[in-house]
């Protein structure tokens, strides 16, 4: 697989500036706020996560899905289940490996029907949405002794509590540890897709984002390369819900609910589906402005959502941070490739 050199990849543009400076700051933010709010932060980076494994499949790929909460979901439930039943610590990686396998085996056969059985489009959207309720209602009814994995209880809406945290060896991912664990899982995946933007790989999927059929007249086999990214898609959310689980040491359905399904895609758009720092950056905001606003009410950060998504689709359908990284570029960024 051709890679261009890496003074190409990382040429004078604003988004990478923008990484580089959002990475300085988080890997100095434990030093100057308290360990509470170190714990609040380390959950956006995991919601962060599920952001980009969206970013994968419709920026990249043009998969429109609301199936990833279904995989954030199942990859929390399938870390608890496991976790619970091996009951060793050092157990914890291979449980978290195994329940990701899980997904991406089940996103990866869920991907095989859709995509040659020919749906595509807002039918996978519909389709996805109908798959992450469902399984939001099965979990829900879960309450009784009966529902149980071994020796792990379902638990209904109440879900399952003292989920065992994640050891590396020996040590505890736990506090600060597990901050910069998440801090850095995220902007290593932003790396990996700025990456894989300049590969062969990275172009097949955005020819099929920009025009599907003339790719696959073009003779590239569309089906499988979108099965191929929806599956990936699907791992790197659930790796987001292995992550949660092992962060609150609880999982429930609430995991896979309505709300947990739209709102990541709400700020991929707002942000900019195609640029995974555009997303990244709008997601943080949109975090922060939540958690300062908890107190006055959760609503205020929802109608600050809703408005920043009319003003996507009216004026910038490319996404604000997209387009402001666009303008940036252009005006300032360019003065300084003299490529």
């Amino acid at each position: 697989m051709y890679i261009k050199p890496l003074n190409r990849i990382f040429r004078n543009e604003s988004e990478n500036l923008v990484a580089v400076l959002l990475f300085a700051f988080f890997m100095i933010l434990p030093g100057v706020t308290s360990a509470y709010k170190i714990q609040i932060y380390t959950n956006f980076f995991n919601s962060i996560l599920l952001c980009l494994s969206i970013v994968f499949i419709w920026g990249y790929c043009g998969t429109f899905s609301f199936g990833q909460a279904a995989f954030y979901g199942l990859g929390a439930y399938g870390y608890a289940i496991l976790s619970g039943n091996m009951g060793i610590h050092s157990l914890t990686p291979l449980a978290a490996l195994i329940a990701i396998a899980i997904v991406w085996l089940f996103a990866l056969v869920l991907g095989y029907f859709m995509f040659y059985g020919g749906v595509n489009d807002v039918f996978v959207g519909i389709l996805t949405q109908c798959i992450t309720l469902a399984l939001s209602t099965f979990f829900g009814q879960t309450a009784g002794p009966e529902w149980h994995v071994g020796k792990v209880l379902l638990g209904g809406y109440n879900g399952i509590n003292k989920i065992s945290a994640l050891y590396l060896g020996g040590f505890k991912l736990k506090g600060i540890a597990l901050y910069y664990f998440c801090a850095v899982i995220v902007f290593a995946l932003v790396l990996v897709f700025k990456i894989l933007e300049r590969t062969k790989f990275g172009y097949t999927m955005i020819a099929i984002r920009e025009n599907r059929q003339r790719s696959s007249m073009f003779g590239y086999n569309v089906p499988r390369v979108q099965m191929i990214v929806f599956s990936i898609g699907g791992a790197i959310a659930a790796f987001a819900g292995v992550l949660y689980a092992s962060w609150g040491g609880y999982v429930s359905p609430s995991s896979m609910s309505i709300t947990q399904a739209t709102l990541p895609v709400i700020l991929v758009a707002s942000g900019g589906k195609k640029s995974p720092v555009a997303a990244m950056l709008f997601g943080f905001i949109y975090y922060f402005a939540n958690n300062f606003l908890t107190g006055a009410g959760s609503s205020y950060s929802l109608l600050i959502l809703g408005l920043a998504l009319v003003i996507v689709v009216l004026f910038v359908p490319q996404g604000l941070f997209k387009a402001l990284f666009g303008v940036l570029d252009e005006k300032i960024m360019r003065r300084f490739d003299h490529e």
